[in-house]
């Protein structure tokens, strides 16, 4: 017990200490907790370590995978979800099937479906070993996308490691692995959906920020849990009550308990990576030893996870290219419906409104269709599908039709989402720099080692691949992530202060700040000012009132946020600083109240 203990007390110790020396030394702290595990491997308390596989896959990515997803923009995510689900699956498929023929072909007698289940575990990237790039100067794009695939591509890999499994020991369906895989997923965003809104509507009754926050620690494991027992992905559904947690808690949950919970996750998030990479050092000795007892060869396991690491590389970036090309062209389209989107919304905000805004859409549609029938063509072909308002506008056989409010509202909200995402993807455009970045960025880490051991015990050569996992991962972590940041600082350095291009970043954040704040105004415009604030009274009653009106305007402040939030209008970063300053004025205000 009292080793157990010192273990415990010591891990903490060299967690908090890489956290504060890795950046003076310049070395992202993952990198120094590995190394230290590694060290720790020889010393013969530890020589015989082997940690259960299950602690990590289903103790600890849970809860990370959660976390991540709550603190993770919404709306980038939204955006870039079309990349994010091509790096998360196809990208883990096609890896995991080509470097399946590669074991095949350099490992005798392995087969097809074994050499399918190890490229299965060394595709994904994994999300604690990306954290090394927000520490970088790279774009927000690219850090939405790595976040995004590194929330899930953890549970593709993990659904073709299953079926690879299952393949060596029965005929192999595509179709039905296809169904497993859509079956894994459906059912896990069900579930997932389902506790994210269950933890909303239970958490939202408990006003102790303190037991708020416990509970908060059962949610992954309660999306989870179920979910794999119902033969879907757990990661899956940690992350989708994630998602929906991040959304909707500032909407439901109080300031109070949403400090306490960013306080107390980001605790929990320190020291589970810590765990994580000290642990996948910790194995190496008993890894090695495992290699030795079979008669395999270290050093070939090892040349065979170099062979690997670069074919990883190589078909990421091949991907990659065409994925940039392909995003490339979507922004110039969406460009070229910015002037479009602009004319409605000037419409929308003139006389008539979003009637008048429908009614010239629908002419101008049955102009379109009218030239084009004139011309021996097909329907013009339009840049977004037609909403049910606008197909009602559209009617003109006995003028247009008016529609509710709520579709109006709706209609108007798509079209300021729109002009959001427009100026997203201008403003910030992915060129070699950002490919490379993505790229570079995708590391392998310990989940790459705990999903290795979870393959049976009758696998061929199974301490070999355990081991040819394992260094695909050190070396990921060690060659990527200890290069990731000079990479990024050559190819695109910060711009030197004072310069055009620093003034310009300064002044678009100033100007955006500025319509911030104007929001903020504005939305205080509905909320009159009672009349007895004016006249200097200190009574009780007076200061009551004050109060209540005070926490009025911040609510409706919060709510303006909120919205701008939600169509994408603003910086996240920004948005979310602004959101902190207001629950600091209302946890401040509601703490003088408590004191006085």
């Amino acid at each position: 017990m009292t080793e157990l203990l010192l273990v415990l007390v010591g891990g903490f110790v060299v967690i908090a200490a890489a956290t504060l020396l890795a950046p003076r030394l310049r070395i992202a702290s993952p990198l120094v907790l590995v190394a230290v595990g590694v060290a720790a491997s020889f010393i013969p308390l530890f020589a015989d370590v082997e940690i259960d596989p299950e602690w990590i896959l289903a103790g600890v990515l849970p809860p990370l995978l959660y976390s991540a997803a709550v603190s993770m923009p919404a709306m980038n995510f939204r955006r870039e979800f079309g990349a994010v689900s091509g790096l998360a699956v196809l990208l883990v498929v096609a890896s995991s099937l080509i470097l399946g023929v590669f074991f095949m072909l350099v490992i005798p007698d392995l087969g097809f479906a074994w050499g399918v289940a190890l490229g299965a575990i060394v595709s994904p990237t994994d999300a604690v070993a990306t954290s090394i790039i927000k520490r970088t100067p790279v774009s927000k794009r690219v850090v939405a996308i790595l976040d995004g695939e590194s929330l899930l591509n953890d549970a593709t890999a993990l659904v073709l490691l299953r079926t690879a499994i299952v393949a060596t020991a029965a005929s192999f369906s595509f179709w039905g692995a296809v169904g497993t895989f859509a079956y894994s997923v459906v059912v896990a965003v069900i579930v997932g959906a389902a506790v994210g809104w269950l933890n909303l509507w239970v958490r939202r009754r408990v006003t102790d920020p303190t037991v708020n926050t416990v509970i908060s620690f059962a949610v992954p494991f309660v999306a989870a849990v179920p979910a794999e027992l119902l033969g879907a992905s757990g990661l899956v559904a940690a992350v989708v009550a994630g998602v929906v947690t991040g959304i909707r808690a500032p909407r439901v949950l109080s300031p109070q308990n949403r400090l306490s919970d960013s306080q107390n996750w980001r605790t929990v998030e320190l020291v589970l990576e810590g765990v994580v990479f000290l642990t996948m050092g910790l194995q190496i000795s008993s890894i090695v030893t495992g290699v030795e007892r079979d008669h395999a060869g270290v050093g070939t396991a090892v040349l065979i996870a170099v062979g690997a690491l670069l074919l990883t590389i190589l078909v990421r970036a091949a991907y990659v290219g065409p994925l940039l090309a392909v995003l490339s062209r979507r922004a110039k389209r969406m460009g070229r419906l910015q002037t479009r989107l602009q004319d409605i919304q000037q419409k929308i905000d003139g006389p008539g409104g979003g009637q008048a805004a429908l009614a010239e859409l629908g002419r101008d549609r049955g102009r379109d269709r009218d030239r084009d029938r004139d011309r021996g063509r097909g329907p013009a072909e339009l840049e977004h599908r037609p909403t049910r308002p606008e197909r009602r506008a559209a009617r003109t056989d006995r003028g247009p039709r008016p529609v509710t409010e709520r579709q109006l509202d709706r209609f108007a909200r798509r079209v300021r989402q729109g002009l959001a995402d427009v100026k997203y993807f201008l403003d910030q455009p992915l060129g070699w720099r950002e490919g490379t970045a993505v790229v570079w960025a995708g590391m392998r880490g310990a989940v790459t080692v705990a999903a290795a051991q979870t393959l049976p015990e009758n696998t061929p050569y199974r301490s070999t691949l355990v081991l040819i996992a394992f260094a695909v991962a050190a070396l990921s972590l060690l060659v990527q992530g200890g290069t990731i940041g000079p990479l990024l600082r050559l190819i695109s350095p910060p711009p030197a202060p004072g310069s055009d291009e620093a003034k310009a970043a300064l002044a678009e954040e100033a100007a955006e700040q500025s319509q911030i704040f104007d929001l903020l105004r504005e939305s205080t415009a509905s909320i009159p000012e009672p009349p007895e604030l004016r006249a200097g009274d200190r009574s009780p009653e007076v200061f009551d009132l004050a109060k209540r009106y005070r926490l009025e305007v911040l609510a409706a402040q919060r709510e303006a946020l909120l919205d701008a939030r939600d169509h994408g209008t603003f910086d996240a970063d920004l948005l979310a600083q602004e959101l902190a300053n207001l629950d600091a004025s209302q946890i401040a205000m509601e703490m003088r109240n408590r004191i006085g």
